[in-house]
């Protein structure tokens, strides 16, 4: 187990000059002078990365930042070896101490074919063994030569997974829709062990012709094996043959014995390894629905997006490092600004479900509380993720980072070039108007001056101006990244993606926790297998529990036996 230990972070003498430079300039730095008094100030905190499909613009002017600060940034990164650590991950090392594993994810779109070795292999002929696999299979679906029971070819891919098995490959299949609407196959996705959602993708979909991908690692999470028996159940009540399952369902998963005792050939079994977490798998054979839906050759596209990102993120010094800059910027808002929240607001509707799968990205990952040292943080660690995409959200929760009383930091993100040019591109240059706007808007404020001449030129009165015009007040100094895709293809939203786990990861090392874990969410697994089997006991009352508890599940015991 290699360990890497560093002080604690409220000890560094980075993190002191920091708190000096925040006390210095907190309360007192102002965007919109720091605009008008450096016209350069764009150029200064910009940077643009040149990709094969295009030019990636990351604009991170609009923050309460200075030249002073991001150098105490940096300088906080340095003294936390967040690069060492960086290098660490990228060669193996168990750097996910908690469970002893290497985090590898990366050696998932290592499309230089570098050799990976870990315990004496080779991994990088592994992965592509398991790509090679994939790409058979989607010609063959794809194609049309993979029939089913009645000889018909698959129309429709049903993935059975959840938590990392669920939205990576739902938040890419709708961000890249634009080119699996042009394909065979239509995609769904049940993840929630409530029955409505198999239900209501059942309805849609023709036994004949569909495709079951079960994703689940060991074979055993019970929200998946539960809707995976559930599916099969209902395949084989219109099949009328069990031995017809092998030809209608697949399995991601490295349990073998599990995946043929449920019915599927063991050839049709895509394998991953211990070293890629569930949040960071999209990369791996869980990505099979994605490769389905928009081709093997776009799939192998959005591995070289991410590649691009993690040569970037490896040789790009600090000062110039996208994922790294965008951690540091997180940090200074969380650990010195006291916010806790941040706002993902993609001007996009093909990339509306981007937060919701950075939501489980960095909460899932961040979301600790012990560091690598076994001291409990005395800081705050990862922040709370949310955000819908543009313009929906102006007409939502807008107000309140314009003129609420909480920092909000927010990342703005947009295509410059959309899929879909309705009216001559008129539906798009709306919408970049917008999004434009409400950045410039949040920096820049209105003064109550500002306001009271602008009431002027309307018909109110001295009198109606005096009590209207604090309540159309904007503080401004409200703190915002702009991200600029060309478009979203394969190969951008590969690198998109890519910038935030790195984001996430920087973070991490910094604050000293295991981003690759996830504790949290076994108690209440736990505890739920002793409720479950209370539930269905009629013979007794609940009272193991607390008050609160007991009396619940009594409740929906009574409403259920009434029934």
């Amino acid at each position: 187990m290699s360990e890497f230990k560093r002080a604690h972070l409220s000890n560094e003498p980075a993190f002191a000059n920091l708190r000096s430079l925040f006390a210095k300039y907190g309360s007192s730095i102002n965007m919109r002078q720091m605009f008008n008094e450096d016209p350069k100030r764009f150029e200064s905190f910009s940077h643009r990365l040149q990709t094969p499909d295009g030019e990636i613009l990351f604009d991170f002017s609009k923050n309460l930042i200075n030249q002073d600060i991001m150098n105490g940034l940096i300088q906080l990164a340095r003294e936390r070896k967040v690069e060492e650590h960086r290098d660490k991950m990228f060669k193996g090392d168990k750097i996910n101490f908690t469970e002893i594993r290497s985090v590898l994810h990366t050696a998932l779109r290592n499309r230089a074919n570098r050799p990976i070795i870990l315990n004496g292999v080779n991994i990088t002929n592994d992965v592509n063994e398991v790509l090679a696999k994939m790409k058979a299979f989607c010609e063959q679906v794809r194609s049309g030569k993979w029939l089913g029971y009645t000889g018909k070819a698959v129309s429709d891919v049903v993935n059975i997974g959840i938590g990392g098995s669920d939205l990576g490959p739902l938040m890419v299949t709708e961000a890249l829709k634009p080119y699996g609407n042009s394909g065979p196959l239509k995609v769904h996705f049940v993840s929630n062990v409530d029955g409505t959602h198999l239900a209501e993708v059942l309805r849609k979909v023709n036994p004949e012709t569909t495709l079951f991908i079960i994703a689940s690692k060991t074979f055993t999470t019970q929200e998946t094996l539960m809707n995976a028996i559930s599916a099969k159940q209902w395949f084989v009540e219109h099949a009328q043959n069990p031995d017809h399952v092998a030809k209608h369902f697949v399995a991601l998963s490295t349990n073998e014995e599990k995946v043929t005792e449920f019915g599927i050939d063991k050839k049709n079994m895509f394998g991953f390894w211990d070293w890629v977490g569930g949040r960071y798998s999209l990369w791996s054979a869980i990505g099979l629905s994605i490769a389905l839906y928009i081709g093997f050759e776009n799939f192998e596209k959005l591995l070289d997006g991410a590649f691009f990102v993690d040569e970037h993120f490896r040789n790009a010094p600090l000062e110039k490092n996208v994922p790294v800059l965008m951690a540091l910027i997180g940090i200074w808002y969380s650990n010195f600004h006291g916010s806790e929240t941040h706002a993902i607001l993609p001007y996009d509707q093909y990339l509306h479900r981007f937060a919701a799968y950075f939501q489980q990205g960095d909460m899932e990952s961040n979301g600790k509380f012990v560091t690598s040292n076994n001291q409990q943080v005395d800081y705050s660690t990862g922040p709370i993720v949310w955000g819908e995409p543009g313009t929906n959200g102006q007409h939502a929760f807008y107000q309140l980072i314009h003129q609420g009383t909480r920092l909000i930091p927010c990342d703005f993100i947009a295509p410059v070039h959309t899929h879909n040019p309705v009216r001559g591109g008129l539906h798009h240059q709306v919408l970049l108007a917008n999004f434009l706007a409400q950045t410039e808007a949040l920096m820049k404020g209105k003064t109550l001056d500002e306001v009271v001449q602008e009431m002027k030129k309307t018909s109110l009165t001295a009198e109606q101006i005096e009590r209207i015009s604090p309540h159309r007040v904007f503080k401004g100094n409200r703190p915002s990244n702009t991200i600029l895709l060309p478009k979203v293809t394969p190969f951008t939203l590969g690198a998109l993606i890519a910038l935030y786990e790195h984001k996430i990861f920087v973070q991490g090392s910094i604050w000293d926790i295991n981003s690759f874990d996830q504790w949290g969410v076994e108690l209440g697994k736990q505890l739920a297998k002793t409720i479950e089997a209370e539930l269905r006991d009629y013979s007794s009352q609940a009272t193991s529990h607390d008050s609160s508890t007991n009396n619940l599940i009594n409740y929906i015991k009574e409403k259920h036996k009434s029934n």
